[in-house]
């Protein structure tokens, strides 16, 4: 992944480095417990190795890493000051260790990760750089790897740009989910879910998408029959489709 300019990059360590003592202030609030939720919906195990993205002061990956007793949490931020209280705040997790990390020089080699997190961390991160960054994730993947990415709504986001951009960080953007969505597939990946929905606002302000990787299909395997009938029963009770 290119590095950011260095002017840019320093400005963003430093907005982060400040925002540390924010994130410590806030604790664990109805986001974090909610991409819990949905990691461990798709698919997550208790032996799985998680890399996490963006982790902040760890509140995401202390979740993660309760999770996974017999796995691993590797946790990386741009921000030597976040990782600082990270490592201090979270000691006690034996599966948990954090590194300083913009993802351009991150090199793991010989290492596969199970799953990994991103975790309101894609906007923050220039597009143009976006592709570069999934190349290198592609490099520690195995053939069940899931990529899993919790952003703010684009329409949302916007919305907070024209309304309230005091609130937002140094760098906020709305990502398209096509550009997304081609952008990850283009290294190795396909989409298997994506929802938009409301956590803190009724107007829809998160999406999350869970790519998985893009191994061909060795078998097809049929549902069966009672459970296929179930759900036509289903649907046509629901809309009183009796004939």
């Amino acid at each position: 992944m290119q590095a950011p300019k260095s002017e840019q990059k320093e400005q963003v360590v430093s907005f982060y480095d400040k925002f540390a003592e924010k994130q410590q202030k806030t604790g664990i609030n109805s986001r974090h417990l909610s991409i819990l939720d949905k990691v461990k919906a798709a698919g997550l195990q208790d032996n799985h190795r998680i890399l996490e993205v963006g982790c902040g002061i760890g509140t995401v990956s202390h979740l993660l890493a309760t999770q996974v007793p017999n796995g691993e949490v590797l946790a990386v931020d741009i921000s030597p000051e976040s990782i600082e209280k990270a490592k201090v705040l979270w000691k006690s997790q034996t599966n948990l260790s954090f590194e300083v990390s913009d993802m351009s020089d991150f090199e793991k080699k010989g290492k596969t990760f199970d799953f990994f997190v991103f975790p309101d961390v894609l906007e923050h991160i220039p597009v143009e750089q976006h592709l570069r960054l999934f190349q290198n994730i592609s490099k520690h993947t195995h053939a069940d790897s899931v990529i899993f990415i919790h952003i703010p709504a684009p329409r949302y986001l916007q919305w907070m740009i024209e309304n309230e951009p005091q609130k937002l960080q140094v760098i906020d953007q709305p990502l398209d989910t096509g550009d997304l969505v081609k952008t990850i597939s283009a290294t190795g990946f396909y989409l298997e879910k994506m929802e938009t929905y409301p956590l803190f606002f009724a107007e829809k302000d998160y999406q999350y998408f869970i790519f998985r990787a893009a191994k061909p299909l060795k078998t097809s395997t049929p549902r069966s029959k009672w459970t296929v009938l179930k759900e036509r029963m289903r649907i046509r009770l629901k809309y009183g489709l009796t004939k």
